[in-house]
């Protein structure tokens, strides 16, 4: 997949509305992140994450889960690497880097992501995360 710039903002194809949100993210651009979310998304970060739960509007998203990994980490960085496409399902391999501001310790960690993207929002996203590696490096 190559497009410009022009093409991936304007695109609703379910992975380009995904990797929006990772670079949103990436960038620290909260409002540009909401805006790939639906008024109803449903955003879970797995079980024994430090910040596990549902989530839901782009607003709830926002704030209880992307300021909060900027309250406890430095640097925090979703790194989308491989998209496997199936209609409005988009898995991404990626992996995780920061450094926690309590401990010190820096995170270079795997993940998976599962995204449900409709009518070009993201409506759905579940987290899959080795936890343990996460909050080993907040309880040095």
């Amino acid at each position: 997949m190559t497009h410009d710039s022009t093409d991936l903002v304007a695109s609703t194809a379910p992975p380009d509305v995904v990797r929006r949100q990772y670079l949103a993210s990436a960038a620290g651009d909260l409002a540009a992140l909401r805006a790939t979310l639906a008024p109803d998304v449903e955003w879970t970060e797995m079980a024994g994450f430090p910040l596990a739960g549902t989530y839901r509007t782009p607003e709830g998203v926002t704030s209880n889960v992307m300021e909060k990994l900027g309250q406890d980490w430095t640097g925090w960085i979703a790194h989308d690497d491989t998209y496997v496409v199936d209609g409005e399902n988009v898995v991404v391999l990626a992996r995780y880097t920061a450094v926690n501001k309590a401990t010190g310790e820096p995170i270079d960690v795997r993940v998976a992501h599962h995204f449900v993207v409709r009518g070009g929002l993201i409506v759905r996203f579940e987290q899959f995360v080795d936890t343990a590696l996460v909050r080993d490096a907040m309880n040095d």
